[in-house]
Parts: C-alpha cells; structure tokens; sequence
C-alpha cells in the first residue's frame, strides 16, 4: 500500500512552487521558435510501436531496451514516445503537412518516456523541447536551426556552452566508413564490450558512443568520418560553417560526435556544457534526409533538435540565472461572517475580471488567521470585510508592504478603483 503514496522510479512532479520556472523557460523557447517561423505541434504520447521501430533503428539502445511498450485491449502494440521526430512525422504525413507549402516548420514541447537508469538529469519520464524543419536540404537551414538553439539559450542568460558540430555524411560514404570501423574494430573485438561486439556487424558508429573506458580508449584511435566524406557531403558542411561563421556562432568541430538514432545523416550538433556533469548535453540535433521516406512518406530532406528541459532548468540553476518569479496575489478579502463573504465573492470576481489576483477565506478561518495567511501568500493589499464595512458601504485597503490605508467605496466600480489604487502611489490617490 505504501507504493500508492509514491511516484513511480524515474519520474518526478513539478509542484506550484517551482512550475512557473517551467513555464517561463516553455514560454522563452516558442517565443524564439515563432521568430524562426516555427509554430507548435501537438501529438499524442504514444504512437504504434513500429513507427518508432522504423524511424529510430532495432540496433539502437532506445528500440531494444528502453521503449515503454505494451499491446493494448485491442491487441495492438503501442508505444510511449521515446522522442518526438518520429511522431511529429507520422503526423505530418498523416495530415497532408509535407504535402503542402514547404518548408514545414514545427515545435514541439512535451514528455517523453525511456526505462534508463535514474540519475541527476536523467529520467525514465523527461521533457523535451524542440524544433523539426521538413522539405529543404539547404546548409542554410542547418546554420538556422543552430542559431534557433543558440538564440534560446541567450534568451536564458545561459553561459559557457560548447557548440560542437560534425557531419556523418550520407548513406553512400557513411558505407565506406563503416568498412574502416568494422576493419579497425576487429582488431580489438576480444576487448570490446559484450554490447559493443553486438553493434560490430549492424551500427558500428554506435561504439564511438560507448560509455564504457575501455571501449572509450579504443575508439579514440579510430578512423574519422571526416576523411570518408563525399564530396557532397563535404560541400555542404563546409557551407553549414560559412553560415555559423557568418551569424557570429562559435564552434568546434568534433568528429567524434554520432547519434544513437538511425535516422540521421550529414550534420550533426551538440550544445554541452560542464556545469551538470556527467549529462553535460543540453541539446542535440542534426538533419535526417531519408527519414520521411522510411516513415512513408515522399523523400523531403529534414532536420531538427531536442533540449532536455530538466537538464536546462538543472544548468540555469548551477548558474545562478534567476528566474522571474510570478505576480503575488494584488487582493486579499478577510471576512467576518456570512454576509462579508457573500460580498467578498462578489468583489474577488469583479477584480479578478480586470485581471488581477484576488483571493478570500475559503477555509473558515478566523480573522487573525486569515491576515497571517494574506501575508504567507505576499499579497500585496488587504481588506477586512464584516458587517459594518458592508452596511456604511466602505471599507479600507491596506498596502500591505507600507501600511499605508485608503477607504475605498463598496459600489460596482470597485474593481476599477483598485485597480487604479494598486498601480497608483497610495500617498497621492483621491477617490
């Protein structure tokens, strides 16, 4: 029974003390997505599982140890979104967006769900803000969707960030490179991890991101993509950091960098930091040419990333990046028996109309209670309502951060002369 009074491992709640840190970084980042000319997408959280299967890859981590999955009472297998790219393509086709004007541009904001091992900035259900881009192989948009990223974390105030970028080419010369892993690799295959020897044959690009020290020092002698790309694949990451180069953007190219997901080709890209430890990425991202086709739909050339808004939230704080805190209730009406309240119900609704905080006793607590919890709450006028107040037609607010006291008439513009009253400097207010 005691398991009902918990949450579930890997997860965690948002309390009211701590959600409007949430919605302000939300907030930021549609707001920089819409002056990219991306609106939000909506999807459900939970797909058919073969559209992750296809999309992210049976050789990846996330597909074969990490998927939430279950057959519903229908007997069908669904899914809860490991990521969004996947979903918010199967919506895109099923809902004719790709075959409309081009380029479509989406953002996205909401959890997402993986059996991983619990640890500081990373959960079994996080939550995920990004950006798809679908219909243009353009670097143009690569250098855009980059400087989206860049133009969220500044909106933040974040810091010393890394923005490390690569290029894993295309089908065609990402072949010929993993005949130079699979041949370098086999060298070391009895030093290899179990997990490792497994992608030997299937994804060898996945042992450049093994975490494990031993397979970490093999692979730091392993042969670079970088040498192994087309000409094509070249050009166009040469013109991506012309682009940055010319936004102001600073970089590294890292050649190291690879994805876990299947789907990806040509650029790829990393926001990290050293503030979070060992989870120092805060965004990643790159473009998926071949995606949309896989999914079916018609080949349009794509691209996007994700940010981990935990771990956003996780770097924020170990920076000491203050995050506005809302408004305080404007009003509070303490209340002496059931004709006050029945008028301070009447008067909170016509405050709260004009768009301000106005709260009551909703408890029955006394008087003296009901002031301590005005003050708990930081309102920033009060007023005491009983029968007196309510038959002389008046009543006096008080500034609660000065002391300062205005009568105020009890007619049906009281609203209104609070509202005046709470912008205005109470030593110079007449009614």
């Amino acid at each position: 029974m005691a398991e009902i009074n918990r949450a579930v491992k890997g997860t965690g709640d948002v309390l009211p003390s701590d959600s409007y840190k949430w919605q302000f970084v939300e907030g930021k980042m549609l707001e920089t997505a819409r002056l990219y000319g991306f609106n939000e997408i909506r999807i459900p959280v939970f797909e058919h599982t073969e559209v992750f299967r296809r999309s992210v890859g049976d050789t990846t981590d996330v597909v074969q140890k990490e998927m939430y999955t279950f057959d519903d009472k229908g007997g069908r297998s669904v899914t809860l979104r490991p990521e969004f790219t996947a979903g918010v393509i199967r919506s895109a086709i099923e809902k004719g967006l790709v075959n409309g004007a081009l380029p479509v541009k989406a953002a996205y904001v909401g959890g997402c769900y993986r059996y991983e091992k619990p640890q500081a900035g990373r959960l079994r259900e996080f939550h995920q803000f990004g950006l798809e881009c679908y219909g243009t192989q353009s670097p143009v948009a690569d250098a855009e969707l980059i400087c989206a990223a860049q133009s969220i974390f500044d909106r933040l105030g974040i810091k010393q960030l890394r923005l490390e970028i690569n290029s894993i080419g295309c089908p065609t010369c990402r072949a010929e490179y993993h005949k130079a892993l699979k041949e370098y690799f086999y060298g070391y295959k009895d030093e290899l991890c179990e997990t490792c020897n497994s992608r030997l044959e299937k994804n060898p690009m996945r042992i450049l991101d093994c975490k494990s020290p031993v397979c970490s020092k093999i692979a730091q002698g392993a042969p670079k993509i970088t040498d192994y790309l087309c000409d094509e694949c070249k050009e166009h990451f040469a013109s991506v950091q012309k682009y940055l180069d010319a936004a102001g953007v600073e970089y590294t190219v890292n050649p190291t960098i690879v994805r876990g997901l299947d789907y990806y080709t040509k650029t790829v890209f990393e926001f990290v930091t050293d503030f979070i430890g060992a989870q120092g990425t805060v965004c990643g991202g790159g473009r998926y040419d071949g995606l949309i086709e896989e999914l079916g739909g018609k080949h349009l050339p794509s691209l996007g990333f994700a940010m981990g808004i935990e771990r956003l939230l996780m770097l924020m704080d170990k920076q000491g990046i203050e995050i506005p805190k809302p408004s305080t209730c404007d009003l509070y009406v303490a209340v002496m028996g059931e004709s006050a309240s029945l008028k301070s119900f009447e008067i909170i609704k016509a405050v709260r109309s004009c768009g301000l905080i106005a709260e009551s006793d909703i408890v029955g607590r006394g008087l003296r209670a009901q002031m301590k919890y005005a003050d708990k709450i930081g309102a920033k006028f009060s007023m005491v309502l009983g029968e007196n107040e309510i038959e002389q037609g008046k009543a006096v607010i008080k500034n609660m951060s000065s002391g300062e006291q205005t009568e105020i008439v009890l007619d049906n513009t009281f609203a209104e002369k609070f509202m005046v009253l709470q912008l205005a400097d109470v030593d110079s207010f007449k009614l």
